[in-house]
């Protein structure tokens, strides 16, 4: 009977580490699919509110990637930061959103998607207002000083 209850048990703790891997693996490709979308819209220009090739605010870059595989974001930078969990830096994935202060705000008023992490170097992709749609790091003095946290929505 010791024998069987042992087996069941061993039993259950492999299907539910098979079940934890496969969510895994399907939510890094879905963060490779989201993050191939926001990387196709590199060149577009910077445009408050924009959410088309015309355009693209930092929000709206990202709000309109998730969109894409029917993942519903906030609008706004603020709003997206009370999304998902906050996680710590040395924990960034592909995937996660990237918040930041900008410009001496007293609030969160910019947003990124990461898009590769290697040791301490975070890049990630975002609107920014004079260059567009462009990929920084975290490691550019002015998106060290600024940055604020980093979130994972995707679990």
């Amino acid at each position: 009977m010791k024998k069987i209850l042992l087996l069941f048990t061993l039993l259950i703790l492999v299907s539910s580490c098979k079940t934890s891997s496969s969510t895994t693996s399907s939510n890094n490709k879905l963060a490779e699919k989201i993050i191939d979308d926001a990387k196709s819209k590199i060149g577009s220009p910077y445009r408050f509110g924009g959410t088309t090739n015309a355009g693209y605010d930092c929000s709206g870059l990202v709000f309109t990637s998730f969109k894409k595989y029917d993942l519903s974001l906030p609008r706004t930078s603020k709003e997206m930061a009370k999304e998902g969990k906050i996680i710590n830096k040395s924990n960034a994935q592909k995937g996660d959103l990237i918040f930041f202060k900008t410009g001496g705000s007293s609030q969160i008023n910019h947003v990124g998607l990461i898009v590769d992490v290697n040791r301490d170097d975070i890049k990630f992709v975002h609107s920014s207002t004079k260059k567009g749609v462009i990929i920084s790091s975290i490691t550019e003095d002015y998106y060290q000083k600024s940055f604020v946290q980093i979130n994972r929505i995707l679990e």
